[in-house]
């Protein structure tokens, strides 16, 4: 067993990120693993992925000390060609917002070992990277497929600030997506708890299928004669979270391979060009880790989503 206690450099972080950093041979996956199998303890009790760790918390990791420090194999990983093509929305000296592309994953893990936004924002920020000890790193996740604006730390206060605004609820983030059909009202708001993404099948044996609270609201924008564009908020952070929603009135998001409606997604390739989700973060309201002011940024709608709704007869908000 490994038992360490959090020092002031750390207090405030997350767990997942401290073990990240106290064991770096262990895929990403492998640890979410551990913490959600029990295998990662507090203080003697179950801990959470999210976890803000407070100083001199002990921190108990189950398992050999030579397999869990051992240097794992070598991989290489692809160095981006260009960070200076990295679509940078704001920065300043504590943080930053990126305008990420579908397709490019925020962090390593199954199978992807490079080419992901922490790769391009460090290789961005050169020697600014590091700070003290902390290595800038996204505040919080999109899924690959998703494009659009997401927060970046720079400074290890401006994460600890972001962890507790993203727990409390306290950013607002507005999401445009096209889905199947014609929808019934103007809006709505879903609320169904939806099933945790990540339960180990043990876990389910055990105690069944554990859900979590789940609140989607949607407004139309626009109504085509075979889709609609819409935007959504969430009350709640689940994973897929709108496409799962969506899926579930009956209108999946287009060109969603998980959730989506398979014929439905290949006649929007064929008749309006659409090649990928179409789910985009558009915005972002949050209070400042500096001074608390509330600043607001916006990433355009992709030129190739621009394209697919003029060829639907939506028109781009």
């Amino acid at each position: 067993m490994i038992e360490f206690r959090i020092d002031s450099d750390h207090a405030g972080v997350r767990l997942d990120k401290v073990l990240r950093q106290r064991l770096p041979a262990v895929p990403v996956s492998h640890l979410f693993k551990m913490i959600r199998t029990k295998k990662v303890r507090v203080n003697g009790k179950r801990a959470s992925v999210d976890q803000a760790l407070a100083l001199n918390d002990l921190v108990s990791i189950r398992g050999t000390e030579e397999r869990l420090l051992s240097p794992g194999p070598a991989v290489e990983r692809p160095v981006p060609v260009d960070p200076s093509h990295l679509k940078v929305l704001f920065e300043d000296d504590w943080m930053m917002a990126v305008d990420k592309p579908s397709g490019m994953a925020v962090h390593t893990g199954s199978g992807i070992t490079g080419g992901t936004l922490v790769d391009y924002v460090r290789a961005y920020l050169g020697p600014r990277a590091v700070r003290n000890g902390f290595a800038a790193s996204p505040a919080h996740r999109l899924d690959r497929d998703t494009s659009g604006v997401i927060l970046v730390a720079i400074r290890r206060p401006a994460m600890v600030h972001f962890t507790e605004v993203f727990t409390e609820g306290r950013a607002s983030k507005r999401y445009l997506v096209l889905v199947k059909g014609r929808m019934p009202r103007p809006s709505g708001r879903i609320d169904l708890p939806l099933s945790e993404h990540q339960q180990t099948a043990a876990s389910k044996a055990r105690r069944g299928v554990n859900l979590q609270e789940a609140v989607t609201l949607w407004q139309l924008l626009q109504q085509g004669g075979e889709a609609a564009l819409l935007a959504c908020t969430i009350e709640t952070g689940r994973t897929h979270q709108i496409r799962r929603h969506l899926a579930s009135l009956g209108h999946p998001v287009a060109g969603d391979r998980k959730y989506g409606d398979f014929a439905f997604n290949r006649e929007a390739k064929a008749r309006w060009g659409l090649k990928r989700l179409f789910l985009h973060a558009g915005s972002i309201q949050f209070p400042h880790p500096e001074d608390g002011r509330t600043v607001r940024l916006e990433a355009p709608l992709p030129a190739d989503l621009r394209d697919v709704l003029g060829r639907t007869g939506l028109a781009a908000p």
